[in-house]
């Protein structure tokens, strides 16, 4: 018997009798991180990995009936045991493992295997079956070592500061927008962060992760900012 299947509401652990990232409304919602194609409104009950919380709370709802676990923290429920484990992906992303009468099952959601400071790095699990996403799992794919990238992001606002310029960075509000914050160098000029970067910055920031603070735009000119936005 599969542990993990899928229905129309999206991932479902048939001995726990509850769903993973439910892609509908649903009684219990087992979910790996905070983005919307994985974290949707509407379930009854939710269990996320505890630095998450703030992250949820934030993008579904203060309301929402949030049970939290510690990375590695075990929980049973119906004779299944369930815990999370770093994805590495964004604050509070993890990778569910479900065991049951022999078996471990662990579905990813999105992940990511090069640590970038801004959230748990990511765990290899041993396991039976690994149900994986792979947005950029073909072989064209080759990414520069991020610090690589930091430094060329640096050299290109620096010259632009130098020039009188402002600096534009386009980044997703959510994961993207606070690793490109982590990566850069605060000291180049002032920060500006959009109004829908800015909420998430402060999430970030309770959970412990280092980020620059954003800079009050001058009121006598237009500001030159490094603005991370969505």
């Amino acid at each position: 018997m599969d542990l993990i299947i899928a229905r129309p509401e999206g991932l479902y652990c048939t001995a726990g009798d509850f769903y993973i990232d439910p892609w509908r409304p649903v009684e219990r919602a087992v979910i790996t991180h905070g983005h919307g194609d994985h974290a949707r409104t509407g379930s009854q009950h939710y269990l996320s990995a505890a630095p998450g919380a703030g992250i949820l709370r934030a993008r579904l709802g203060e309301g929402i009936n949030l049970q939290t676990l510690a990375y590695g923290e075990r929980i049973d429920h119906h004779g299944v045991t369930l815990s999370f484990h770093p994805a590495g992906h964004v604050l509070g992303s993890a990778q569910v493992r479900v065991e049951y009468q022999g078996q471990v099952w662990v579905a990813s959601g999105d992940y990511k295997v090069e640590a970038d400071g801004t959230c748990e790095p990511f765990e290899p699990v041993r396991c039976h079956c690994f149900i994986t996403e792979s947005t950029f799992g073909l072989p064209i794919y080759r990414w520069q070592p991020q610090r690589e990238i930091f430094d060329e992001i640096n050299q290109w606002w620096r010259a632009n500061a130098q020039a009188g310029r402002a600096s534009v960075l386009f980044a997703y509000s959510f994961g993207k927008a606070q690793r490109i914050l982590h990566g850069i160098d605060a000291g180049i000029g002032p920060i500006l962060a959009h109004g829908s970067v800015e909420p998430l910055n402060r999430v970030y920031r309770e959970g412990g992760i280092y980020l620059p603070k954003r800079s009050t735009p001058p009121t006598s000119k237009r500001p030159t900012p490094c603005c991370a936005r969505h």
